[in-house]
């Protein structure tokens, strides 16, 4: 259905708008067009929190428009409420963009089939380039006790309850080292994007509760997968 620039000075007609900008940078797309222009000049004003994805929208629109209007004072006024009827300077400056044109702009009209191939189109080359940043790695490590009286039951109970995004762990063995002390030696899988080894082991591994059977950590292997 389309809403008429009148529906933009209701809470309702606001409301309708910030659930049509969810996931959106404007209105026609990722770069800014006539409709957003025509648009910010009957949203008078930002309508702040209540509105979240209104008030980013008009943010990014109020500073293009300042950018092409020197001239003008473009200001960002945040309100609590449904905006005034009272035009600012930047919703002049809108106008002037956008001309005299009031038709209603059809904004909640249903996806046409080209629209959906691009948006489509558009999420999986996002997927595909966070697939590529996102690499793994295959790490080994060793884990020392502080004694030969450390439980390295407990020592492995502690490692194993590290829990992080992009961690995973996997097989384990205790090697002697001397003395009758062993370490334990244990492998783990992380993203790269996700996780950092230096602050697993530093703010994890050999920081309390785990420190109380950990000494220290070393890193034997680390390969890119």
């Amino acid at each position: 259905m389309a809403i008429s620039f009148s529906d933009l000075h209701t809470e309702a007609g606001l409301k309708a708008l910030d659930e049509f900008l969810s996931g959106k940078t404007y209105i026609s797309g990722e770069e800014i067009s006539r409709d957003d222009i025509k648009v910010f000049a009957a949203v008078t004003n930002n309508p702040g929190a209540g509105f979240p994805n209104v008030a980013r929208w008009y943010e990014s629109v109020s500073s293009v428009v300042a950018a092409r209007f020197p001239g003008k004072a473009v200001g960002v006024k945040i309100v609590g409420q449904a905006a005034s009827s009272t035009p600012e300077p930047p919703v002049e400056a809108a106008k002037e963009a956008a001309g005299d044109d009031d038709d209603d702009l059809d904004l909640f009209g249903e996806e046409t089939e080209e629209d959906k191939k691009a948006a489509e189109a558009r999420e999986a080359a996002k997927a595909s380039s966070k697939k590529k940043e996102s690499g793994k790695s295959s790490v080994l490590m060793d884990v020392k006790p502080w004694d030969d009286e450390t439980d390295m039951k407990k020592l492995e109970e502690a490692v194993r309850n590290v829990k992080m995004d992009g961690l995973l762990w996997g097989a384990s063995k205790l090697v002697p080292v001397g003395f009758g002390i062993k370490k334990l030696q244990i492998m783990l899988t992380i993203v790269d994007d996700l996780v950092s080894v230096d602050e697993l082991i530093e703010d994890h591994l050999t920081a309390e509760p785990a420190n109380e059977h950990i000494q220290s950590c070393d890193i034997v292997a680390f390969n890119k997968i």
